[in-house]
């Protein structure tokens, strides 16, 4: 069974927002992009952004085996994600919303290699416990259990996931120069995108918590 259009639109359109907001994989992007050059920075955002798979799969069998054992226990899960979310959210809002893409991945990934700089991103990804969380606490949101496949449905938020992260950060590397360019030229520009992610996570934590 395929997503709904409002959980197709609904999730890309959240996904989006969260994907372009300041981090540390989108700086990194930033950086190696700056630094190395254009196919540097693609080759490190796209290893970033299809390690997305791993938690994909890790969360597809993971809240399917919940709501198989234990309804009550996908409820637990959906309140500690937003919980969660709502934590990324405060976080998010008190950033200083500091960008300096420059200084990152500047030295350590000088003399490396386009397919090391892509196994750079993609174990970095699949192995970040916080990306990890983040799936556990997002997906669950936008799965709708009365159209039961659960599974499917969260592997599919997944995939429309990694793929407008493959999209977008192959994009932030090609751009670099620039991108790098205009965050310097306005640093409160990343003060503002942290604060739209973090009412994103916070509006999304409230709906998790509060919604049956």
């Amino acid at each position: 069974m395929l997503l709904t259009p409002e959980q197709f639109f609904g999730f890309l359109a959240a996904a989006l927002l969260i994907t372009v907001s300041p981090g540390p994989d989108n700086l990194m992007v930033l950086g190696v992009g700056i630094s190395r050059g254009r196919k540097q920075g693609m080759a490190f955002g796209l290893g970033c952004a299809l390690g997305c798979l791993s938690h994909t799969l890790l969360a597809a069998l993971g809240i399917s085996a919940l709501i198989a054992a234990s309804p009550i226990a996908f409820s637990a899960l959906k309140i500690a994600g937003g919980l969660y979310l709502i934590y990324l959210g405060v976080q998010a809002l008190r950033s200083s919303g500091l960008s300096t893409p420059t200084k990152l991945g500047a030295t350590s990934m000088s003399e490396e290699t386009l397919l090391k700089l892509f196994s750079k991103g993609l174990i970095a990804n699949s192995i970040n416990p916080k990306v990890v969380l983040f799936f556990l606490s997002f997906l669950p949101q936008f799965v709708l259990q009365k159209n039961g496949h659960i599974g499917w449905q969260t592997a599919q938020l997944g995939l429309i996931f990694t793929a407008q992260g493959v999209l977008l950060f192959s994009l932030l590397g090609y751009f670099s120069g620039a991108v790098g360019q205009w965050l310097n030229q306005r640093p409160k520009a990343g003060l503002w995108l942290d604060r739209v992610a973090g009412s994103i996570f916070i509006a999304l934590g409230l709906r998790l918590v509060f919604t049956r």
